[in-house]
C-alpha cells in the first residue's frame, strides 16, 4: 500500500504511524556507531579481565546516553542546525574552536585505530596484508560519503547497523553463567583495584563520546533538507509533537541496541576468555583470535566479521562528525546532502580525517597508546560539550518554546556529573 492516501476532498494525508525504518534513523546509526572496533576492544578487555563484574555500567549509562543524545537530536531538529552551528550562535568562536579541535584530533586517532582493527580482521578472515586492507577500507569509507546521495548513504548506514547482530549471535554459541551475569548486571561491584576503576572509566568514555552528540544533531538537521514538507520546529511548531515522539523512540531504541551489543561482547568474552584465564586483550582482533579455540571457528568468524561491519559504519560517522563540527564552527557550507562542489571544504575535511587516520597505521605509534590518549581527550572534552549542550537546549532565544523539560534536563546534568567523576577517576588511576 502507498505511504500516502487521499481523503474525500482529494487532499494528501500522511499515515498516522510512520514505518519503522522512517522512525529509526539518526538515533539508530549513532547508537550502532558507538560499538566501533575500538569500543569492541574495550568491552572485550572488560569481559576478559573482570568477567561479568563490569556489566552494571551498561545498565547505569543507558539513561544517561539516552538523555544526552535526545538533547542533541532536539537541538538539531528544533533549530535546523548542527550542534557546532548552534554553539556559534550563542558563544564566541574561540570557545567553539577550543571544543571542536580536540574533537577532530580524538576522532582521527579513533578512526585510525578502527581502520587498523578492520584491516587485522580482514587478514584474519582472508589472509593477505592488513595494511592493504586498511587502505582499501579507508578509500571505501571516503567514497561512500562523497559519491552516494544522502538518502542512499543513510540507507547504507542503517543496513550496516545490522552487523551488530553478529555479537548478539555469539552469546548463543558460548556457555554463559547466567546467575553471575544477572548479578553483575543488577548489582554494581566496587573493587579496591585501580585497574578495575580504569576499566570503568574506559567504558564510560566509550559509551558517552562527544562525536556522537555532534553526529546525531547534524543528522537531524540534514534530514530536514531531504524532506521539503518539514522545517525546523522554530519555523514549523505544529510538527513538534510528532517530531519529538520520533526522536524519543529513535534514540531509546538506538542507545538500547548499542548497550545490548556491548553487554553481548562483555558476556561472550567473560564466558570464554575470563573462564579460561585469558585476561589480557590488546585489541578486538585479539579477542576474535582468542575466542576460536574456546568457542569454535564459527564464533571467531562472527566476531571478526562484526569488526569489519561496525568499522564501515563507525569510520564515516567519526569523519563526518568531525567535519560537521569544524565546518559549522568555521561557518562553511556543510552537509552530506550537499553536492561535493557545493561544500568542498566540508568534504575535504571528511577525506583528510580519514586519510590521516589511515596513515597512522603506517607509523610506529602503538595503536593502544593512541587509543588511550584518544579516550583521555574525549573524556575531558565531553564535560564542557555536555554543559554547553544542556545550556543551549534550555535557552529560549535558541529553542523558543521547545526548551527541554525538567526531567530531561535533570538526567542531562546527572550525565555531566557522571562524566566529571569518570574524568577524575581517569586522572586518579593514571597517577596511581
Amino acid at each position: 500500500m502507498s505511504d500516502y492516501q487521499m481523503d474525500g476532498r482529494s487532499r494528501v494525508v500522511e499515515p498516522s504511524k510512520p514505518r519503522i525504518l522512517e522512525i529509526l534513523g539518526p538515533g539508530l546509526v549513532t547508537g550502532a556507531s558507538d560499538d566501533d572496533p575500538s569500543g569492541i576492544a574495550t568491552y572485550s578487555q572488560a569481559g576478559a579481565q573482570f568477567g561479568y563484574l563490569a556489566s552494571w555500567t551498561l545498565l547505569f549509562t543507558y539513561p544517561l546516553m539516552v538523555a544526552v543524545q535526545m538533547i542533541s537530536a532536539r537541538i538539531g531538529r528544533t533549530t535546523g542546525r548542527g550542534l557546532a552551528g548552534s554553539m556559534t550562535k550563542c558563544y564566541p568562536r574561540w570557545l567553539v574552536a577550543t571544543i571542536t579541535v580536540p574533537l577532530l584530533i580524538a576522532n582521527v586517532i579513533n578512526l585510525g585505530a578502527d581502520l587498523g582493527a578492520m584491516g587485522d580482521a580482514a587478514k584474519l578472515l582472508l589472509n593477505g596484508n592488513s595494511l592493504i586492507y586498511v587502505a582499501a577500507f579507508g578509500m571505501i569509507c571516503i567514497l561512500l560519503q562523497i559519491l552516494l546521495k544522502y538518502k542512499r548513504y543513510v540507507a547504507v548506514l542503517k543496513w550496516l547497523s545490522l552487523a551488530l547482530l553478529s555479537y548478539v549471535a555469539t552469546v548463543f554459541v558460548v556457555h554463559v553463567d547466567w546467575p553471575n551475569l544477572i548479578r553483575g548486571l543488577l548489582l554494581p561491584t566496587f573493587k579496591a583495584d585501580p585497574n578495575y576503576w580504569s576499566m570503568i572509566v574506559a567504558i564510560f568514555g566509550t559509551t558517552i563520546s562527544p562525536y556522537l552528540f555532534f553526529w546525531q544533531a547534524s543528522q537531524e538537521a540534514e534530514d530536514l533538507k531531504e524532506k521539503p514538507r518539514e522545517e525546523a520546529l522554530v519555523k514549523q511548531p505544529q510538527e513538534a509533537e510528532k517530531a519529538n515522539t520520533r526522536i524519543t523512540l529513535d534514540t531509546v531504541i538506538g542507545m538500547a541496541a548499542s548497550n545490548i551489543v556491548a553487554l553481548a561482547i562483555i558476556t561472550t568474552t567473560a564466558a570464554t576468555l575470563n573462564t579460561a584465564g585469558i585476561t589480557n586483550i590488546e585489541s578486538s582482533v585479539d579477542a576474535a583470535k582468542a575466542i576460536e579455540p574456546l568457542a569454535g571457528h564459527f564464533a571467531q568468524i562472527i566476531f571478526a566479521t562484526g569488526i569489519i561491519g561496525t568499522g564501515l559504519l563507525a569510520v564515516p560517522v567519526l569523519a563526518g562528525s568531525a567535519a560537521y563540527a569544524v565546518g559549522e564552527a568555521a561557518r562553511w557550507k556543510v552537509g552530506l546532502s550537499r553536492e561535493p562542489s557545493e561544500a568542498k571544504a566540508f568534504y575535504l575535511t571528511v577525506a583528510l580525517a580519514t586519510v590521516v587516520g589511515m596513515l597512522l597505521n603506517f607509523t610506529p605509534i602503538p595503536p593502544m597508546k593512541a587509543l588511550f590518549w584518544s579516550a583521555v581527550i574525549n573524556g575531558v572534552a565531553a564535560v564542557p560539550v555536555m554543559i554547553i549542550l544542556i545550556l543551549i537546549a534550555s535557552n529560549r532565544e535558541v529553542m523558543k518554546q521547545f526548551v527541554i523539560g525538567r526531567a530531561l534536563k535533570t538526567v542531562g546534568w546527572a550525565s555531566c556529573f557522571a562524566m566529571v567523576a569518570a574524568v577524575i577517576g581517569m586522572a586518579l588511576t593514571a597517577l596511581s
